[in-house]
């Protein structure tokens, strides 16, 4: 069977003008769908894809083109692999022929095909198959994830002297985090471009204050439900900047997750743009590998009320909290058929207890003495 555009080509002998009218139209439609299929390409959307550019010279352009995908189906792979892993760190992986790569494709399309009688470029997307790359990680022990890591809206504060600024340019703190390369680990932080709508959200003392509506509305404006409150405070001899004193703040849906602080010294020769950026990369560790675990000295306990409909509710809440670490052990005080009251023996202090809760989806809500547990499904507002 013909294609429309063989078709088309065949019938424009005898055809005249609406043939060769016809003829176009139908070359500008194969055009289209090339371009769409390139700009679909070059951003696969699938965690087990990656579109990459090749290049190779060799004795003829089809030992050339053999080169190149060989090449780049090695090159996709690793950068799979580092999507996965959030790291570029490839020692603990077993060395792989050529043959083994290509095991591990499925399919895959090429784009912008150049050649010479000698020279091949082109742009490939690999699509991997996922089993065999989960296995392939797995047998060498390295962790790894293919869900999308959670947005974090950051909300950058810079406090220099007597100036407070958010929005406002100048910013360098701003700067600093806008400059933050794209990440592949399991947090993607977002910075808000500032604009009308994210100035009339939240300002300044709004962020500093931990204005609740605030720090929710900014972070669903720009696809997250975490807020990340930066400030960053200058230390000056002068008009030396000698250091920054670092607070973070985690909210989610405008609630406390958890809060830390630094001091970050100035290196000899460091300019301010440097010392920012460091202080940057210092708190995105931070975030990511969460804060140091807290001493035994730290140790303390609350009561709480659990709403239930059943005794399986307790059960599963039981359950739920003996599998989260910072928690040391759950004693049950009263039993009802709403509610059971528990006393939770925990680490670290209230904001740390509420992260580590919430990252089991589950929500402290109150203060002192009456605190109040459930999931955090049952916690949204309907």
């Amino acid at each position: 069977m013909s294609s429309p555009l063989v078709s088309a080509i065949a019938g424009s002998r005898t055809g005249g003008r609406a043939v060769a009218a016809r003829l176009l139209f139908v070359l500008a439609l194969s055009l289209a769908a090339a371009g769409s299929g390139r700009a679909l390409a070059d951003q696969p959307s699938d965690p087990y894809s990656a579109t990459v550019k090749v290049d190779a010279t060799a004795a003829s352009a089809v030992v050339a083109r053999t080169i190149a995908r060989t090449q780049g189906q090695r090159a996709a792979l690793m950068k799979v692999i580092n999507g996965l892993t959030g790291s570029t760190d490839d020692s603990q992986l077993p060395k792989l022929d050529d043959q083994a790569i290509t095991d591990m494709v499925e399919n895959f399309e090429v784009a912008n095909e150049k050649m010479s009688t000698v020279r091949y470029l082109a742009d490939y997307t690999f699509h991997f198959k996922r089993s065999a790359v989960r296995q392939l990680l797995r047998r060498a022990g390295i962790a790894f994830s293919d869900h999308p890591g959670e947005p974090v809206v950051v909300v950058p504060v810079f406090q220099d002297g007597t100036e407070t600024t958010l929005w406002d340019d100048p910013n360098p703190w701003r700067e600093a985090w806008s400059a933050l390369p794209p990440q592949s680990g399991p947090t993607r932080f977002t910075v808000p471009f500032g604009g009308v709508a994210d100035l009339t959200t939240i300002d300044a003392e709004q962020a500093r204050a931990g204005d609740a509506q605030a720090l929710t509305d900014i972070a669903q404006r720009n696809g997250g439900d975490v807020a990340l409150v930066a400030i960053a405070t200058t230390e000056r001899q002068g008009d030396q900047l000698t250091g920054v004193a670092l607070s973070l703040k985690r909210y989610r849906q405008g609630q406390l997750l958890d809060s830390r602080s630094d001091e970050v010294k100035a290196n000899p020769g460091e300019d301010e743009a440097g010392l920012l950026q460091r202080t940057v990369a210092l708190a995105v560790g931070d975030i990511e590998h969460g804060p140091p675990p807290p001493s035994p000295a730290s140790a303390a306990s609350l009561d709480a009320v659990v709403p239930i409909s059943s005794l399986g509710d307790w059960v599963e809440m039981r359950q739920r909290l003996a599998a989260i670490p910072a928690i040391r052990g759950v004693d049950l005080l009263s039993l009802s058929r709403q509610q059971a009251k528990i006393e939770i023996r925990y680490v670290g202090n209230p904001d740390q207890l509420k992260s580590a809760l919430a990252d089991a989806d589950l929500d402290l809500a109150g203060a002192d003495p009456d605190w109040q547990l459930q999931p955090a499904s049952a916690a949204e507002p309907h």
